[in-house]
């Protein structure tokens, strides 16, 4: 269990720029720049930490080395000009004030991009070496170019990195040549290993402060049922010249979109402490001092509780409060983890309420989660200040021992925005998901011509066209007058069988019965239903402001049915019939 507060925590928020470009890049747009320029550069936008990220090329970072140790080397032999002095004199104090870290941003095949970032210890020798190993010409490593040719594909690049202890960040991931830009012409398949690969620790995107459910960051939290890893989202400058264009608003000097995280201190490895959490919340855009800093939780109430996330007014152990918190405990760890906020409505406009006694009421769910979940659970619980009040935020880890179990015995499952005591199946499938689910390893190909040089990714099928929330009624059999209808989660594809009206959950219980209405009326609401092709929507409501969608489509002679599919399961074939973008 992991335990802090903001009285005894040390973590500040500190601000970082990872993708800078130097005079070693050649397409740097200002060539006269000097390395102390864009340290000034740094302090004057008050950066903790940057990296220089020059193209395939650790060489930018080389440079300034070699120029501080010409400076000390002047300094020993007493002959040093005045200037020069001065200039070892700034270079100490700004180097005392900004971590500077060195990386490089490589173009891996077919031109997608990936910042690679490691501590100021690491040997160039060592990066240098890196870098050839992913087939980066030894002519290259100097001259910054941003087509290095054929190296080596996405996924042997992130591990590549990974093994070397570098960062790997995907650079302008939603942009172009980023690894989950739009209209990128290969499958879903090869998007979702890109994208959630073990060894990426985080995605850079360019829209981390546009506050929209169409963000890639909102994309990219967990509830998207292909994407179930939540990735940790940052933004950098990707300056490409030491202040913006004025002419050219896009060309962005150094420092003009920083992120901000909460960090124990400035250091690679805070920051590698930080990617590796599950804490979602450290890292925001940071805004001027004129604009209001990004409000985390706001942005989280808005989105409302979904399948990482729930809201708790009270953790109280009288009227069963507390009991509720543990059970989506338990269901999180047994699902994809997720966060939970105690002490605040789900309703973004209501007030928060806090909670009282909050030590005490931390020490308590501490001690309830160590001894009434089993196995161990590694939960971290943090009190934080919010609107006036004292709220409590509870991480859960996706469990590697599933299933975890409340009280001994009761097993609790997290579908969309509900906690519900597991079925049989799905205990099932959680006693064997741990072998299931064990990484195949994936050998790629040797480097051959680009063209052919095609990421490794598993060789699967595409994904179908079915939605992806929500549930398919697949067939009912009446056993002695009662009927038992077996149903497919399309989030995961498990059949859940021998599910009745009484027994079912409440999406069950409303898919039954709205089947069982239109069976009833001899499919007239199908008939109804405006066509499009075979599929038709048949009903539109909402939870919130968010639209819940009842689906049918004619398949082999038969209708079939889905029933709670929200925004986050509408796959390609379904976007224009409901009308929802990619």
């Amino acid at each position: 269990m992991k335990k802090t507060d903001n009285k005894n925590n040390a973590l500040q928020w500190r601000s970082f720029d990872l993708h800078l470009h130097t005079p070693a890049s050649d397409d740097f747009q200002q060539p006269e720049t000097t390395y102390l320029d864009i340290l000034q550069r740094a302090e004057a936008r008050s950066l903790d930490i940057i990296a220089f990220t020059d193209h395939n090329s650790v060489a930018g970072y080389k440079q300034m080395l070699d120029h501080l140790d010409q400076l000390e080397f002047l300094e020993k032999s007493n002959r040093l000009l005045k200037e020069e002095k001065a200039e070892l004199m700034e270079y100490r104090r700004l180097l005392k004030k900004i971590l500077v870290l060195p990386g490089f941003e490589f173009t891996a095949t077919l031109g997608f991009h990936i910042l690679a970032i490691f501590p100021p210890s690491k040997p160039l020798m060592e990066i240098e070496h890196l870098l050839l190993s992913m087939n980066v010409p030894v002519e290259a490593l100097g001259s910054g170019i941003t087509n290095a040719g054929a190296t080596v594909d996405v996924l042997t690049a992130y591990r590549l990195i990974n093994q070397a202890g570098g960062l790997v960040i995907a650079a302008h991931a939603n942009s172009s040549n980023g690894v989950a830009m739009k209209g990128l012409g290969f499958g879903g398949q090869t998007r979702i290993a890109f994208t959630q690969d073990p060894n990426l620790h985080a995605l850079e995107v360019t829209d981390l402060d546009i506050h929209s459910s169409k963000s890639t960051a909102a994309f990219f939290n967990g509830t998207k049922p292909e994407y179930p890893r939540r990735m940790h989202c940052i933004q950098g400058s990707d300056s490409h010249r030491l202040t913006a264009d004025p002419v050219k608003k896009k060309n962005l000097g150094v420092g003009d979109r920083p992120t901000e995280a909460l960090l124990s201190d400035v250091s690679f490895d805070a920051l590698m402490e930080l990617f590796q959490s599950m804490d979602f919340s450290r890292t925001r855009p940071r805004r001027m001092k004129e604009e209001p800093a990004f409000d985390f939780i706001q942005a989280a109430r808005e989105q409302g509780p979904n399948i990482v996330q729930d809201f708790h007014e009270s953790c109280a152990i009288k009227g069963g409060k507390e009991y509720a918190i543990l059970a989506d405990i338990c269901a999180f760890a047994n699902t994809n983890g997720g966060t939970l906020y105690i002490g605040i409505p789900s309703d973004p406009q209501k007030p928060v309420v806090g909670i009282p006694n909050p030590s005490q009421s931390l020490q308590q769910l501490e001690k309830d989660i160590n001894t009434r979940i089993s196995p161990p659970l590694q939960c971290s619980l943090t009190l934080s200040d919010y609107q006036g009040k004292k709220i409590l935020k509870i991480i859960v880890p996706e469990s590697n021992d599933p299933p975890c179990a409340l009280d001994d015995y009761k097993i609790y499952v997290r579908n969309e925005n509900e906690t519900s005591l597991a079925v049989r199946d799905e205990i099932v499938r959680l006693v064997l998901r741990q072998r299931e689910n064990l990484p195949v390893k994936i050998e790629p190909p040797a480097p051959v011509a680009e063209a052919e040089a095609y990421p490794a990714v598993p060789a699967q099928v595409e994904l179908d066209s079915d939605p992806r929330t929500g549930v398919e009624i697949v067939s009912v059999e009446e056993r002695k007058g009662l009927k038992y209808y077996q149903l497919r989660d399309l989030r995961n594809g498990n059949i859940i069988r021998n599910v009745t009206r009484s027994s079912a959950r409440k999406l069950w219980h409303h898919a039954i019965s709205r089947y069982e209405e239109i069976m009833s009326k001899n499919e007239e609401e199908s008939k109804k239903a405006v066509w499009h092709g075979n599929r038709t929507i048949i009903r539109k409501t909402f939870a919130g402001k968010m639209p819940v969608y009842e689906l049918a489509e004619k398949k082999d002679g038969k209708t079939r049915y889905f029933f709670g599919v929200t925004q986050d399961g509408i796959s390609s074939a379904w976007k224009d019939i409901v009308g929802e973008e990619d």
